[in-house]
């Protein structure tokens, strides 16, 4: 379980552009679920995902990942937890232009040194669960969206998180992709993955598979 207690974020503090862009936010997010962090642009959804994924630190208040209290650990424990707990899929994906599919899926898990034929394994069968096996060699930039996409799932699950998290995944594709990558989306969720989401898409928060929808407003819960 992840667990916010009284999250506050604030950019600028102590300056005349101060601005908070989360506010005593405390909630409960369950193993195994799918939760969509719903809102209009500048409610606070991506900042506090952000947070959630140990990608920026909260103002005030503490995050807890089981009993572990995430907000007051040195950077080099917050990278080490984010290569191992977490796998991020980006809202344009951010796969890197010149290098093959196979290459940019691979990419998380230099830092960790593994051994280049079980990485290239890995990856490889990766890309063929997602329906990218004749794709290993193709530039990123051939791509179409939905292949773009499929590739950057595939990335984030090479360190096999049990945690992921995706900010606004259908902004960039059609109706008709992104139910499919809602598909995906609860075909992981069956696997036993926890996935977080920001989204302001219907497509992705009335998904049959999505268990839990908080609307978040200037910074704060509206519904959940």
């Amino acid at each position: 379980m992840i667990r916010l207690n009284d999250i506050s974020k604030a950019f600028n503090q102590g300056q005349p552009n101060e601005f908070w862009a989360v506010r005593d936010v405390t909630l409960d997010i369950e193993d195994n679920r799918i939760t969509v962090l719903r809102g209009p642009s500048g409610s606070g959804k991506t900042t506090l995902l952000s947070m959630i994924g140990c990608l920026s630190r909260p103002t005030s208040g503490r995050i807890l990942l089981g009993e572990r209290n995430l907000s007051g650990l040195p950077e080099r424990f917050l990278t080490q937890i984010r290569r191992e707990t977490f796998g991020f899929i980006f809202q344009r994906f951010n796969l890197i232009a010149g290098l093959t599919v196979l290459d940019n899926v691979m990419l998380p898990a230099y830092p960790l040194a593994p051994d280049h034929g079980a990485l290239v394994q890995r990856a490889t069968a990766l890309l063929e669960q997602f329906g990218m096996g004749s794709k290993v060699a193709s530039k990123v930039e051939w791509l179409s969206g939905g292949e773009a996409q499929r590739t950057a799932i595939c990335r984030a699950l090479l360190n096999d998180p049990q945690i992921l998290i995706a900010d606004e995944p259908t902004a960039n594709l059609d109706t008709r992709l992104s139910q499919e990558f809602m598909t995906i989306i609860g075909e992981l969720k069956a696997a036993g993955r926890t996935l977080i989401l920001t989204s302001h898409d219907p497509v992705v928060s009335d998904a049959p598979c999505v268990d839990r929808v908080i609307t978040l407003r200037d910074g704060q819960v509206q519904a959940d």
